[in-house]
């Protein structure tokens, strides 16, 4: 029987057939670790969302002295208005609308819902890796990085990394909500959005259901890491007007108690708004709109009631 370990001399150099098939196997191993596909990094919840405005001063009061929103964001010296949802690094931001918009030919005035990520780098490379084609990597003059991208049905969706800050914040009496809770916007194909933010994001079903107890016109997924979520606004029809697609594409502030919430945003001097009433998903939530026509959902974290149609699969979000 040969020995397994020998030493061969051939032209005068000693050959260790064991090193060298150590050797090649390390190297193949490396060769396979370099050609695995990324992993996808953390989304821990909704970083943002950006709102288009026609007139950025009616808007502005809206948002600061309806809603009682803070600004100007920490260190944030970007084209945008910055309004933070503190105490968390949460954000709303005012872009001006484009100038064809005055005969409200925008047919989705929620601009962009952004997300938070552990590793924009990581999150890039791994859309690479599945054909999603984002943009660059930039950074914002608050530390923040970020890459913009397309979901199926051309809404801008972005990632961004905040490094970690600590914030001199102090609640303002006027703040209504510390928590954007949900974005929603209008789908017309589910099961394209379904493969990008389920299949390829890991997103999971939170909850959904309709007007009729057999019917999905409102279908929620939450991100894979933390208790924030996107809402499809389903059966929409092609021609709906401006404001109705004001009242669908939307985005939500979380609250303990709408009724208390309902007081303090007449207190502060917004005396025309929907509700509050309990809707089919249980919870009691009232509807504000900003000065174009958007729709901004003041909820409570928790359902009143059982919902229709289908129960929640996944934890409520909390204050």
């Amino acid at each position: 029987m040969q020995p397994f370990f020998r030493i061969t001399r051939r032209a005068g150099r000693a050959v260790v057939f064991p090193a060298l098939f150590l050797f090649a196997l390390c190297e193949l191993l490396h060769s396979v670790a370099l050609a695995a596909p990324p992993q996808r990094p953390r989304i821990t919840g909704i970083d943002h969302v950006t709102i288009y405005a026609s007139d950025l001063n009616k808007s502005r009061q809206f948002y600061s002295d309806d809603l009682g929103l803070i600004t100007p964001c920490p260190k944030y010296k970007g084209p945008d208005t910055c309004f933070l949802v503190g105490p968390t690094n949460q954000r709303v931001l005012l872009k001006r609308a484009p100038i064809q918009t005055k005969n409200w030919t925008l047919k989705n005035w929620l601009a962009e819902v952004a997300f938070e990520t552990d590793s924009v780098a990581e999150m890039r490379r791994y859309l690479l890796a599945h054909r999603v084609l984002p943009g660059i990597i930039q950074k914002d003059s608050d530390g923040a990085r970020f890459f913009r991208v397309r979901d199926p049905e051309g809404n801008s969706i972005a990632f961004v990394q905040r490094p970690p800050i600590i914030l001199d914040y102090e609640n303002d009496p006027k703040q209504v909500s510390t928590h954007l809770i949900h974005a929603g916007f209008v789908v017309k194909d589910m099961a394209a959005e379904n493969r990008f933010y389920v299949d390829l994001l890991g997103f999971r079903l939170y909850w959904y259901g309709g007007f009729k107890d057999d019917g999905i016109d409102w279908y929620e997924i939450q991100v894979p890491d933390g208790p924030d979520w996107i809402e499809y606004m389903l059966n929409i029809p092609a021609n709906a007007d401006h404001k109705e697609l004001g009242v669908q594409n939307h985005f939500s502030l979380g609250v303990k108690d709408v009724h208390v919430a309902a007081s303090e945003l007449r207190s502060n001097g917004l005396k025309t708004f929907d509700g509050p009433e309990v809707g089919r998903d249980g919870k009691d939530s009232l509807d504000a709109y900003d000065p174009d026509n958007t729709r901004v959902e003041v909820m409570e974290f928790t359902p009143k009631q059982k919902p229709c149609c289908h129960p929640y699969s996944a934890e409520h979000p909390k204050p």
